[in-house]
């Protein structure tokens, strides 16, 4: 159980409070690609409460600025985008992706002061389908050089969700396995399980949970987070396992649509404390994407990243369908699911009242590494998986297993040799 002062500790995120100071270290998602196509509007952005904009000026390069003309305050959202940047539509200001002052027209020759002052502005990447953003103190760190960052754009598919809770209880529901037996599981067979079952192949995921409600969870401090084990006996002599991993300091990867050939990737980044957006990334090593089928997982989405089942509508659970189709009587979509769970929690969980039990391993230790990473922020201490050393700037060894095995196997020399395996097949692939 929390305290209250614990719980305010790694929920308020920001600008001044210890948790958003330490997200703010980090490089964060700030909006899609799709978003920002050729004259497109630009985005009006909340991230960590901080007013953003983000534009794609003409020939194609992303700006972040603060959301607020340095003149007068108007808001950017509505400026114009023209002559290489973005110009305010109060009095034509005029700025490039730096916050460079490229124009004043109401002032005499242009404003022959522009260039005493300019627009705040944030360093951003673009990368895989993503704009991220860096509003921390001094120099960015390297963007980490993740595995879903590299692969041709064909092989990864981006989205988002919007979440109406603190980022935190979102991304302690990904590092929970236990809740999978439950929260995810169907009832009945689906289309492609009875296939499975008709040509004799391996069990499904879904019917695997459901052999074991109560796998044994086991955990352990990598240079990036946590790496979480979750162990199912499924027969006298085997058993499914699965990696998935906590990445510091808000996102988590997991098997997902692309099995062994990927994962998938689940980041919580915050538009307030009590708000935040899910970016949700998947990816496959070894073969493009079926877009039509990715795109498909977007059809509980409304245009703007919303949820069409939502806390208004009671998540359009089916009680009926709880009898024998679906555990959670919220259709088959995990997102909408985990939506209601989360949700349901409050804007802000109130950890006081939880009682944490021996499943909950990986929640234990993933707080406890926000909780150093806070400390060591406070101290003028880079925290855990801020990245300076290009030379150390791999992450392949962020393993995502999921495969059944003899009882008796040694799960962790598995994760190692797949490591081996998978960094072996990117060498000769690159």
């Amino acid at each position: 159980m929390m305290s209250r002062e614990e719980n305010d500790l790694l929920t308020q995120t920001s600008a001044g409070t210890p948790c958003g100071e330490l997200l703010r270290r980090y490089w964060q998602p700030v909006a899609l690609s799709e978003e920002l196509k050729s004259d497109a509007a630009p985005v009006a952005v909340t991230l960590m409460g901080e007013e953003l904009v983000i534009f794609r000026e003409e020939r194609g390069r992303v700006g972040v600025l603060d959301a607020h003309c340095c003149h007068r305050g108007a808001d950017l959202s509505y400026g114009r985008l023209e002559e290489g940047g973005l110009r305010c539509i109060y009095h034509g200001w005029l700025y490039d992706v730096n916050g460079k002052i490229l124009d004043q027209p109401g002032e005499p020759n242009g404003g022959e002061q522009r260039d005493a002052y300019c627009q705040p502005s944030f360093p951003c990447r673009e990368i895989g389908g993503i704009v991220l953003a860096y509003i921390g103190p001094g120099e960015p760190p390297l963007l980490p050089d993740y595995e879903f960052f590299q692969v041709p754009d064909d092989q990864r598919f981006v989205s988002k969700i919007h979440h109406s809770c603190n980022f935190l209880q979102s991304n302690e529901g990904n590092i929970d396995p236990v809740h999978l037996s439950f929260l995810h599981r169907n009832l009945e067979l689906t289309e492609t399980e009875k296939k499975r079952r008709a040509t004799g192949s391996e069990s499904s995921p879904n019917s695997l949970f459901g052999a074991d409600l109560a796998p044994k969870i086991d955990v352990e401090i990598t240079d990036f987070g946590v790496r979480i084990f979750s162990i199912r006996s499924i027969e006298d002599d085997k058993i499914y396992f699965r990696t998935s991993n906590f990445i510091m300091p808000n996102f988590s990867t997991f098997p997902g649509q692309t099995a062994a050939d990927g994962y998938s990737v689940n980041w919580h980044v915050p538009i307030d404390d009590h708000s935040h957006w899910k970016f949700v990334i998947v990816f496959s090593r070894k073969r493009p994407l079926d877009r039509a089928l990715m795109l498909h997982g977007r059809d509980e989405l409304q245009p703007d990243y919303q949820m069409i089942r939502n806390k208004a509508n009671r998540y359009l659970q089916d009680r009926e369908s709880m009898k024998n189709k679906s555990f959670s009587g919220i259709g088959y979509n995990f997102q909408a699911q985990d939506a209601c769970v989360i949700e349901g929690a409050g804007k802000i969980q109130d950890r006081t009242k939880e009682h944490l039990v021996t499943s909950d391993k990986a929640i234990v230790a993933a707080r406890k590494l926000l909780l150093k990473g806070i400390q060591d922020v406070k101290e003028g201490r880079d925290p855990l998986h801020v990245v300076r050393d290009a030379s150390a700037n791999k992450f392949s060894h962020i393993a995502v297993i999921s495969e059944v095995a003899p009882k008796a196997a040694d799960i962790r020399s598995i994760v190692q040799q797949k490591i081996a395996e998978q960094n072996s097949s990117m060498s000769l692939s690159s």
